[in-house]
């Protein structure tokens, strides 16, 4: 492990200000629209002197990428980037991310920190089932596990019986994948009679989503594997922005030498106190490429002190303020929903929120799905009564449960999982 991440708080804090000065004086420089967006607020690189002064600087969102689509962010010439990559663009223009050498080097650097803080070691086989291509997945955990020495099956996402004898032929001893899809994995094992608690793999390193507590557990409860989860989203890098320790499943630790955490109240935008829950925005320190100042994350989490390394850590994400349904005035999370889940032991935990709109109210429909070995009408109807009872007390909503047959809800390969469907009129 690098010195820096058991560095004193006084040094880290000291590189992360200077660092902070360089990014600030890159992003005004080199990029218009930041030169822009600093000159309407009045603020200069030079302002800052500390590190409590980033506040005063604009924050950036996704569609100001959308906005400058494809290359208006680059702060560097073109013959200096060494890869692309972009968002699916599902929702509109991708957004489009891109990387120097240098910045290849360092995300390679800091994905195998954290597979190392998880407690993996050189002599590690890791089968990467992220999705390759555009999506930062794959490739950042690739080139991450090869950097620390790791022997590396680039996998991909799909082909999930492949997936299972790749598992049970080349013996990986680490997977590197979206929790959901994990849990598709399993299921496959399962339907061939294959004995998940007697698997080679002994880490499981789990990003690209929000990883509620029932599909902690559901993993947990499984398989023989320790559970971690990375946290990076592709604006400031792809995985490995934060990573939790093995030792300690205590959060994910922000290496905080190459990004400045900020937690806000997502409606005022104010900074709040450490322990504080709220949106998280990071501010890149050594991006060459892409400098993102203030980059609202949409995620929401805690900042939390140190405690395996100096560097702080932040709790599991909640989930992102962009995905709340607000269902009568009532503000509702999927990962609340999927916690409500697991408190009922016949319901397998792959779900889809559908809203719709009735009149002029709003309504929401959960559809679940029966275990295998539950699938009759008797537990279906108990199940659907059970979940109801716990959404109206616990949530304060009025929910359509939809118990499901088994693997009747699909399931996402790459990527994240679909968890709402949207049905409203725009």
């Amino acid at each position: 492990m690098e010195p820096i991440v058991t560095a004193s708080r006084a040094e880290i804090e000291e590189l992360q200000l200077e660092r902070l000065k360089q990014t600030l004086q890159r992003a005004y420089t080199k990029v218009p629209y930041y030169g822009k967006a600093f000159d309407a607020v009045g603020v200069h690189p030079s302002d800052l002197t500390s590190l409590q002064d980033i506040s005063k600087f604009p924050f950036t969102k996704k569609s100001d990428l959308r906005d400058n689509y494809p290359f208006g962010m680059i702060a560097t010439p073109l013959d200096k980037v060494v890869r692309i990559h972009a968002s699916s663009g599902t929702t509109g223009k991708p957004t489009v991310v891109a990387y120097t050498k240098s910045d290849i080097e360092n995300w390679a650097r800091l994905v195998a920190r954290s597979i190392e803080i998880a407690g993996g070691t050189r002599h590690d086989i890791v089968q990467v089932s992220y999705g390759y291509g555009l999506f930062t997945g794959g490739l950042g955990a690739h080139y991450g596990a090869e950097a620390l020495g790791c022997a590396v099956i680039p996998m991909s996402g799909g082909q999930t019986e492949k997936q299972v004898a790749m598992i049970q032929d080349l013996k990986p001893t680490i997977i590197m994948v979206t929790p959901s899809y994990m849990l598709t994995i399993l299921d496959e094992m399962t339907r061939q009679g294959i004995d998940t608690k007697r698997l080679s793999l002994r880490i499981g390193i789990f990003g690209a989503e929000p990883w509620a507590s029932a599909i902690k557990a559901e993993i947990r409860d499984r398989t023989s594997m320790i559970g971690v989860d990375i946290y990076g989203l592709s604006e400031i890098m792809g995985p490995g922005v934060a990573s939790e320790s093995g030792a300690t499943l205590d959060g994910p630790i922000i290496w905080e030498d190459h990004f400045y955490p900020e937690i806000i109240d997502p409606i005022s935008g104010e900074v709040l106190t450490e322990g504080e829950e709220g949106e998280l925005v990071i501010t890149t320190l050594t991006k060459e490429a892409l400098p993102m100042v203030r980059y609202r994350t949409r995620d929401l989490t805690r900042l939390l002190p140190p405690t395996s390394t100096s560097m702080r850590r932040m709790s599991q994400v909640q989930g992102r303020s962009d995905d709340m349904l607000i269902i009568r005035g009532v503000n509702v999370f999927p990962t609340q929903i999927e916690d409500l889940i697991a408190k009922v032991p016949t319901l397998a935990p792959h779900y889809l929120l559908v809203v719709d709109k009735k009149g002029p109210l709003d309504t929401l429909e959960v559809q679940v799905e029966i275990r295998g070995n539950a699938d009759d009408n008797e537990e279906r109807s108990k199940a659907q009564q059970e979940l109801s009872h716990h959404i109206k007390s616990m949530l304060g909503v009025s929910a359509t449960v939809s118990v499901l047959a088994p693997f009747t809800i699909e399931r996402t390969a790459v990527g994240k999982a679909k968890r709402i469907l949207d049905r409203r009129p725009k």
